[in-house]
């Protein structure tokens, strides 16, 4: 897909909602994107249109997969507007929007990383893969999860037990910190998901009958009945047909393998489908267990499809 067609989408899926109050000194950066698959944004997930690390231009319904730890790292990378005594991380990117700024990387921050409270301008979702940093009062450890909203004060933060923490950071727009003593006027805080074990939650049924060999922990579910989960695929699972994904997907690995297609997606890989992508036949004998965020209520009728090509 050219840059051009690519700014032409641009100027269809971005409606930007920035509204300005006289007593903030700085605005949210709540833009929402159209999801192309027909949905309003109402998810705010924005997973949308998205480049990633092995395709620099957006590719519509071409699902990719890659192993993480064989992409390049950045050193030196910094939370945008964090005082400069703050040490730096390295990151990984995974995928992003050209426009509105929304990613998702996977970030390691040292273990004298510490910083003070603040306030993100977009919303921000944590999921820990190792060691431990404490936000606030809370505390996030291996697979603890966070969902923080634009304008929601978190924080002071400090990486513990001398142990770099390596997460998954996944923020909705581009974004800035900054230095705040209260939520701003405009944060949802009936949205905020301070920190969450995952290792106490409770395994239920999956939404769809290509996945009845598995098992899901709904992290957060958000407007439009999409979200973010844990999927545990049983041993022995054979999906036998390729899917037709009506919704767009980000899925990363944390335990295990699945063989889709040809391609063994095992632990630290990462897989990104857009909507409408014909993703291959699922099948693992030792079973897996994986990070899930989708845009799209999957219990729907319609959103995911078996789909014979023999």
């Amino acid at each position: 897909m050219s840059k051009q067609t690519n700014k032409t989408l641009a100027r269809f899926f971005i409606l930007d909602t920035i509204v300005g109050q006289k007593n903030r000194n700085f605005d949210l950066q709540t833009v929402f994107i159209k999801e192309d698959w027909g949905g309003d944004g109402r998810g705010r997930m924005n997973l949308s249109g998205r480049c990633t690390a092995i395709s620099k231009e957006y590719i519509p319904r071409q699902y990719q997969f890659f192993d993480t730890n064989s992409l390049p790292e950045e050193d030196e990378w910094r939370i945008t507007g964090m005082p400069k005594e703050v040490v730096s991380g390295r990151r990984r990117l995974l995928t992003w929007h050209n426009y509105c700024g929304a990613s998702t990387a996977k970030v390691v921050l040292p273990p004298e990383f510490e910083a003070p409270s603040g306030i993100f301008t977009a919303d921000l979702e944590i999921f820990v893969l190792k060691g431990t940093i404490r936000v606030g009062e809370w505390r996030l450890g291996k697979h603890g999860y966070s969902f923080i909203p634009a304008g929601v004060k978190v924080g002071p933060w400090k990486v513990l037990d001398n142990e770099e923490v390596e997460a998954l950071w996944m923020a909705n727009a581009s974004f800035e910190y900054k230095n705040a003593q209260a939520d701003h006027p405009d944060a949802v805080l009936s949205n905020f998901i301070p920190a969450l074990d995952t290792r106490l939650l409770p395994w239920g049924k999956t939404d769809t009958a290509q996945f009845l060999q598995a098992n899901k922990k709904w992290l957060r579910k958000d407007g439009n009945g999409g979200g973010v989960w844990l999927l545990a695929i049983l041993p022995h699972y054979n999906g036998r047909y390729p899917m037709i994904q009506c919704y767009n997907e980000e899925s990363y690995c944390l335990a295990g393998y699945c063989n889709i297609g040809d391609y063994h997606f095992a632990k630290d890989h990462f897989g990104y489908c857009p909507s409408f992508a014909t993703a291959p036949w699922h099948r693992t004998d030792d079973g897996c267990l994986f990070f899930i965020r989708v845009d799209r209520d999957l219990s729907q009728v319609g959103t995911v499809l078996s789909y014979d090509i023999s």
